[in-house]
C-alpha cells in the first residue's frame, strides 16, 4: 500500500516538474521572440523613458545693411503637461493656475484629459518658469523654445512685421520672407524622468535646420534719423500720422521707411492688427500737386510744351465745363517752372489739357502708378488710377493737379527717383542679401529698370523743381545750406464721405525731394495724414520733416549741412529820417527793406538769420519780442548766438549778436 501511494507521490512530483520545466520553457521562448524577433516589447519599455518631440527650427535673423541685428530668435520658457499630469490633476491644477493666470476649472479639465504632449503656456516669464520648475509637479515641465525678439524694439516696425506665437511670420519682412526664415522643424527622442518631464540637456536642434539669415537695405541709423525728424513734424503739426520714405534713386535700395505711430513688435498681442500695417505700403491716397511734377515730365517727354512755353493762369480762376479752377494765389502769365513754384492748378490743368488724355494716362502708367512697384511687400497697394476712357473734362483737370487718383508713399517714391536718376524706374527694394547657415551672405542684385523719360527730359524737369524750393517757392522750407535741392510739394484734400465732396479741414501735407539736386544721392518723400492748421499744408509741414531727414542722412554720407530755415518777411517802410536825399533814392530804387521776422511757437520762437542787419533793423525785428538782444561792435552782424533755426524757449532770452564794417550786407 506504501509503495503504491508513493509512486502515485512521484508521479505527481514529476508531472509537477515538468509543468514548471515547460512554463519556463515557455516564458524563456516568448521572452527570445519578444527581444529577437518582435520589437514591441522594446518599443513599449522606451514609451515609458522616452518621448518624441516636434521641434520648430529656429528663425533666421533679420540684418540691416551694415549688420545690426533687427529681428533674431532666443530661447524663452514654455509650459508643458504630458499624460502623467492626470493623475493629480486637481492638485496640479490648484498650483499652476495662479501662475499661468488661468481659471482653476479651466486648467483642471486640460490636465484630466490629457494623453500626449502638450503646451499650456508659451513664453512664459522666466520668473514664472523658475517658480513651476521648483514646484516639481508630475507631468509638468519646461521646454525652452525658440521665440522672436526684436532688440531695437520700435525701429523699422512696420518694415520687419512679426513673428506669431507659433512662429508663422505675420507683416513685412518677416512674412514676405517666411519661406526663407522659418527652417524645417524636425523631431528629436528625448528622455522622461520618473515623473514624465523631458530631460531638457537631450533637446538639440540641428544647425543645419535653421532659417537662412537676410540683411535689409535699410540702415539702422538712418532709419532712427528719420523716425527722430518725422515723430517730431507729427507732434508739431498735429497729424494723425505719417510716413517718411528715403531711397537710392539709382538702385531702389530703400534706406528708411519711417512710419508713426509705431508699434513694438515684442508685444504685438498688445495692438490692434490693423495698426500694424505698413501705410507706406498699404495705404493708398490723393498725391495733390506731388503729381503736377510728372505732369510737366510726361508733356515734356511726349513733345506736347517746350520747356521755354509759358501759360496764361487766369488771375487764379480758369472756367471749364463742370467746374472752375482755382488757385490759392491769383497769378497771370507763368512760365512751367513758375507753374511747378507757385504751385498753379489753373497752369497745370493747361498743361493736361495740351497733353492730352491718352498721353498723360500712359505717362502716369509709365511711372508705376496704378501697378505693383514690384517690392514684392504682402499685400501691397496698386493704388487707383482708372483708365483715361473714363475720364471727363473735369476728371482730367483734376487729375492734373493730382486729385481723382490714389497713390502709395512708395509709389511716389519710386517715380521720384526716376527723375532723379535720368529717367529710370527702379523697384523698391527692401532685401539685400540672404546666406544659408554656415555659409556666405549672397548678395540679390537690383532689378534691370524700364526707361521712362530721357536724360535730358529728365535732367530739365529736375531742374524746374529746384526753383519750388528757391526762397520764394512752396517748398522753401525745404531748403538746406550749401546744397541745392529738388522737390514738389502737395496738399490733397481728403474725400468726406458723408458730405460726398471734399473736406476743407482734412487734409494730406505731402513733400517730394532729391538731394543733392545737381547729384542726386536721396529721393525722400513725406507725408503727413490730417496736420492741423496752420500748419496743414505740404510747404509748412511735410518741407521740415524732409529737410532734417535729408540732413541727418546726408551727414551719414560724409555731405555735412542742414536745414536752411527760410526768411518769413515783412516789408515796411523806412522811418523819415533828416537826410531826405537818402531816403527818396532808397525808395525810387524799390530799396524798401525786406527785415525777417521772429515766428512764433507757442511761448518760444524761432530765430531767423540776422546777419548782414544794421542794429536799427535788429531792433525792428526783435521789438514786438520778450529777447533780451546783447550787441557788441558796429556795422553790420557778422556772428550770432544762439545760431539761426533755434528754438528760443522761457529762461533762455538772451540773443548775443556781434557787428562788424567789414561785413557786406546780405541780399534779400
Amino acid at each position: 500500500m506504501r509503495n503504491s501511494r508513493a509512486g502515485l507521490s512521484g508521479d505527481r512530483l514529476a508531472l509537477v516538474r515538468a509543468a514548471i520545466w515547460l512554463v519556463f520553457i515557455a516564458l524563456g521562448a516568448r521572452a527570445v521572440h519578444l527581444s529577437v524577433f518582435d520589437d514591441r516589447g522594446e518599443q513599449r519599455g522606451r514609451a515609458q523613458t522616452r518621448r518624441l518631440l516636434e521641434l520648430p527650427a529656429e528663425r533666421g535673423a533679420i540684418h540691416d545693411r551694415r549688420g545690426t541685428e533687427l529681428a533674431l530668435s532666443v530661447g524663452a520658457p514654455s509650459v508643458y503637461a504630458v499624460a502623467e499630469a492626470r493623475e493629480a490633476a486637481s492638485d496640479t491644477a490648484r498650483h499652476l493656475a495662479p501662475l499661468l493666470g488661468i481659471p482653476v476649472p479651466t486648467l483642471e479639465a486640460r490636465l484630466a484629459k490629457r494623453r500626449s504632449f502638450a503646451f499650456l503656456a508659451r513664453w512664459v516669464p522666466k520668473q514664472t518658469a523658475e517658480k513651476i520648475q521648483a514646484l516639481d509637479l508630475p507631468g509638468i515641465g519646461i521646454l525652452y523654445e525658440p521665440t522672436r525678439t526684436y532688440p531695437h524694439r520700435d525701429l523699422a516696425a512696420a518694415v520687419l512685421g512679426f513673428a506669431n506665437i507659433d512662429g508663422f511670420g505675420v507683416r513685412g519682412i518677416e512674412q514676405a520672407e517666411e519661406t526663407w526664415l522659418r527652417g524645417k522643424a524636425h523631431r528629436v527622442s528625448v528622455q522622461k524622468d520618473a515623473r514624465g518631464r523631458v530631460l531638457m540637456s537631450e533637446v538639440t536642434r540641428p544647425h543645419e535646420s535653421s532659417g537662412g539669415d537676410i540683411a535689409l537695405t535699410l540702415d539702422a541709423r538712418m532709419q532712427a534719423d528719420a523716425e527722430s525728424a518725422l515723430f517730431a513734424g507729427v507732434q508739431a503739426s498735429g497729424a494723425r500720422s505719417g510716413v517718411a520714405i528715403s531711397m537710392d534713386p539709382h538702385t531702389g535700395d530703400i534706406l528708411a521707411l519711417a512710419e508713426m505711430p509705431s508699434f513694438d513688435p515684442n508685444q504685438f498681442r498688445h495692438f490692434e492688427y490693423s495698426k500694424t500695417r505698413s501705410r507706406a505700403f498699404l495705404d493708398s491716397v490723393e498725391p495733390g500737386s506731388t503729381l503736377k511734377a510728372f505732369l510737366v515730365a510726361a508733356a515734356l517727354e511726349k513733345g506736347a510744351l517746350e520747356a521755354s512755353d509759358r501759360f496764361d493762369c487766369e488771375e487764379g480762376a480758369f472756367r471749364i465745363p463742370g467746374k472752375t479752377i482755382r488757385d490759392p494765389h491769383p497769378h497771370g502769365d507763368l512760365g512751367i517752372a513758375d507753374i511747378l513754384r507757385v504751385s498753379s492748378n489753373v497752369g497745370a490743368v493747361k498743361i493736361g489739357y495740351q497733353l492730352g488724355k491718352r498721353d498723360h494716362y500712359q505717362m502716369l502708367r509709365r511711372f508705376g502708378f496704378g501697378e505693383s512697384t514690384g517690392s514684392g511687400f504682402p499685400e501691397e497697394s496698386v493704388g487707383l488710377l482708372r483708365s483715361w476712357q473714363q475720364w471727363g473734362e473735369v476728371d482730367h483737370a483734376t487729375i492734373s493737379y493730382g486729385q481723382g487718383l490714389n497713390v502709395t508713399p512708395v509709389q511716389l517714391t519710386r517715380a521720384l527717383a526716376a527723375i532723379a536718376n535720368g529717367g529710370r524706374l527702379v523697384e523698391p527694394r527692401l532685401v539685400a542679401a540672404r546666406r544659408r547657415p554656415s555659409e556666405p551672405w549672397q548678395s540679390i542684385p537690383p532689378r534691370s529698370a524700364r526707361r521712362v523719360l530721357e536724360p535730358e527730359i529728365a535732367a530739365s524737369a529736375l531742374q524746374m523743381l529746384e526753383q519750388v524750393v528757391s526762397h520764394n517757392g512752396t517748398g522753401r522750407r525745404a531748403g538746406l545750406r550749401g546744397l541745392r535741392v529738388a522737390g514738389k510739394t502737395g496738399t490733397a484734400q481728403k474725400w468726406d464721405q458723408e458730405t460726398g465732396r471734399y473736406s476743407n479741414s482734412r487734409f494730406v501735407a505731402w513733400f517730394m525731394g532729391v538731394v543733392p539736386a545737381d547729384h542726386p544721392r536721396l529721393a525722400i518723400v513725406v507725408a503727413l495724414d490730417e496736420p492741423q492748421r496752420p500748419r496743414h499744408t505740404g510747404g509748412s509741414a511735410a518741407a521740415p520733416v524732409f529737410a532734417k531727414v535729408a540732413a541727418a542722412q546726408l551727414s551719414r554720407m560724409g555731405i555735412e549741412t542742414t536745414p536752411q530755415i527760410p526768411l518769413r518777411v515783412v516789408r515796411t517802410t523806412p522811418k523819415p529820417t533828416q537826410d531826405a536825399t537818402r531816403v527818396t533814392t532808397r525808395l525810387s530804387k524799390s530799396a524798401r527793406p525786406v527785415l525777417p521776422i521772429l515766428e512764433r511757437l507757442g511761448d518760444s520762437v524761432l530765430l531767423p538769420d540776422l546777419t548782414g542787419l544794421s542794429a536799427d533793423e535788429v531792433t525792428q525785428v526783435t521789438a514786438n519780442s520778450t529777447l533780451r538782444v546783447e550787441i557788441s561792435g558796429q556795422g553790420t552782424v557778422v556772428s550770432q548766438e544762439p545760431a539761426p533755426g533755434t528754438v528760443v524757449h522761457r529762461g533762455h532770452r538772451a540773443l548775443r549778436l556781434h557787428l562788424s564794417e567789414t561785413q557786406t550786407k546780405k541780399e534779400g
